[in-house]
This record gives structure tokens, sequence and C-alpha cells, in this order.
């Protein structure tokens, strides 16, 4: 099959042709209808992430069932999924806890050693053993994933703009529902309106939040989130964005979402923040990036920092939900979607998103 690998930041991505193994007991394999490039991808291609390769790239993505492996009864040939870059073990301490986002399994093996639950690849070029990103490697004409890791969705969703909710739709709004748990009335803002932070906004919507501040040194971001539920705007090219928030708001806000990751993003989030608020980090900044607050501040003030990976997602609940949102008019996601291309044109896609002018691009097998 044809395949997206990656080598080292120094190289440009190329599709290569690629043998995929049949997939082991508790395993599947998907044919993918779309996967999307999305930012923790270019953290990998630019060397900012540690990342096992060569690998296979992508990590968000939607497709269906071609082939059961042993033992899998939780899915037919023929399932429309959703994929899952955290298939949860369903052993683990923070499985059984219902903590599934945490899966132990999936954060020391499957994500840092590039392979799946028992420890090998099911990816080749020739001789040369290739990696998983994710336990997923969407950008490719097929996956072998754990059956934890395909979620069978509804078949009248269409399966290629739904792709989006494998990654940017449940980490959003993961982040406002479960992570942070914003009750209705509160007040939000949302750093960054990419599309992640559009479905913050959106997620806070949903929530019942009272204001709704989108902010982003892009205008037109902040504008289009004025269409996904935002009740404010800021443009933080003008100005320091804090002092732009107090000025709407004097007293802060319950919660921010830092939608970045950057250094400086999750600084303003926390001096952004009201009595008893929360700063939520849902952005992934580069390994070894350090942030400072003041500890007294943050304590009198009653404040809290959270880290929300994946939204705090159970899987095979959410994403199916999440899907049926969309369906039922609660979500959009064909606004998400700047374009389209076909897999050869992955580098392209890679270099559309670091240029900034693009939400989520659909890679097309």
């Amino acid at each position: 099959m044809k395949a997206v690998v990656f080598r080292d930041p120094e190289t440009r991505v190329e599709v290569l042709d690629v043998e995929l193994a049949a997939p082991k007991a508790g395993e599947v394999r998907v044919k993918i209808a779309a996967a999307g490039v999305c930012h923790s991808d270019l953290h990998v291609k630019r060397g900012e992430w540690d990342a096992p390769a060569p690998m296979v790239m992508g990590h968000e993505g939607s497709g269906v069932v071609v082939e059961l492996g042993e033992g899998v009864t939780s899915l037919a040939v023929g399932d429309h999924v959703v994929l899952s870059w955290v298939p949860p073990c369903g052993e683990c301490r923070y499985c059984l806890q219902g903590h599934e986002a945490r899966c132990q399994k999936v954060a020391t093996v499957v994500a840092p050693q590039g392979v799946l639950f028992d420890g090998t690849s099911r990816l080749s070029a020739g001789e040369e053993p290739l990696h998983h990103y994710l336990g997923v490697s969407s950008f490719a004409e097929e996956v072998i994933v754990p059956a934890s890791g395909a979620i069978k969705v509804r078949d009248d969703a269409p399966l290629d703009v739904i792709a989006v909710v494998g990654c940017a739709v449940a980490t959003g709004v993961g982040a406002v529902l479960n992570t942070a748990a914003v009750e209705p009335g509160a007040t939000v803002a949302v750093i960054g309106c990419g599309g992640v932070g559009l479905n913050v906004v959106q997620g806070a919507k949903l929530a019942g939040a009272e204001r709704i501040i989108a902010i982003d040194v892009v205008a037109e971001k902040t504008t289009m989130a004025l269409q996904f539920g935002a009740t404010d705007r800021i443009d933080a090219s003008e100005r320091d964005a804090v002092e732009q928030l107090f000025e709407l708001m004097p007293d802060g806000v319950d919660y921010v979402f830092d939608a970045i990751g950057r250094t400086s993003t999750t600084e303003q989030a926390i001096q952004m923040l009201g009595l008893g608020g929360a700063a939520v980090i849902v952005g992934l900044p580069p390994t070894g990036a350090k942030a400072s607050f003041e500890p007294l501040v943050l304590a009198e003030a009653d404040q809290r920092i959270l880290g929300s990976n994946y939204g705090s997602v159970r899987p095979s609940i959410d994403i199916p939900a999440l899907v049926d949102r969309y369906m039922d008019g609660q979500l959009k996601l064909d606004p998400l979607i700047s374009g389209r291309r076909p897999l050869d044109e992955a580098a392209e896609a890679l270099d559309d998103l670091q240029a900034g002018g693009v939400l989520r691009t659909l890679l097309i097998p």
C-alpha cells in the first residue's frame, strides 16, 4: 500500500510503497477514508517532539473495517469507524477507573515506542521496519489498529468529515465537557482559534457558558469563532491579550483554555483567571518547554491549572456521541475542513499548516 513516511526533521516526508502485515489477535484492519493533518503531526515533522523513526505518520482518521483479527467480536467487517489515538488497553488501573485517555499501556508502550500492544509493528518497507504513530498511522491507504482504537459510528455520517472527530473535535469539546466540566453560566476564554480551539469554543457553547471570548492573532480566526458560538473576540495582534480581556471582564474569567500550548500563551491563560478560575492546557508545546506562574497568587485566588490529554475522553462513549451531535446539528464540523488533498500531497498539506492558513486539511487516499 501507499503510506507517508517520516524519517527526520531535515528530510521531507515521502509517500512510499509499504507492507502492512495482517492483524493479530485483538486487532483490525481499516481501509482509510480520510486522515486529518494536525499540529501534532507538524510537531513531529519539525522535530519538536521525541518520536520513533522512521514512522508512518497520522493519528486522525476514519474508515471502514475490512478484516478482523482473532478474538475480535466488538466490530464487524463493513463497520464505519473513527480512529482513536488512545486505544484503551482496558486492563490498566486508569482504564479500569474509567480514565481511558490516561491508559498506561498507551503512554508507556504504544506512543513512545511506536508499536502496537504486543510491542511490535505491522509496518515495513522492504527489509526496513517502520514505526506506528500513536497506534494509528492514518496517512496511509490502510491501517492495523487495536480493536479498541477503531470506534464504530453510525453509517449515515459522512466518513470524510467525521475523520476530524478522532482528534480535533474530541480534544477540544472534551476539554470543556470532561476535563474542566464547565458549568452553565460560566465565563470562558479560548486562546488560539485553530482546529482544536474552535472545538473548545463550541464545547463551551454546548456547556451553556454565558460568555465565550475567542483570542487569536489572526482576525479571520476569531471572526470564524463567532460562528462556532463565541460571544466576544480579541485580536491579540493589536496589543496585549491579557489587558484586552480585563477590559472586557474586569474580574477575569472562570475558565481559560490554552489551545496553542506555547509558554507565553500558557502564562497568559493563568493571568486571565478570576477567583476560583481554572487554566486548562489543551495545546501541546515542544518537549522541554517550561512556563512560569506565581504560586502565591494561584493559592490565594483558589485557582487551578489543569492538563487535558485528548479531552479526557472515553473513546467508545464520547466519539459516537460527538458524531451524533454533528448529525443532529449541535456541532459544526464542515467549516473546520479547509480542503482535501490526495495522499501524495501530504508534504504540501504539512506546509500549508506550517504557513498558518488552514484549519484542517484532509488527506484522501
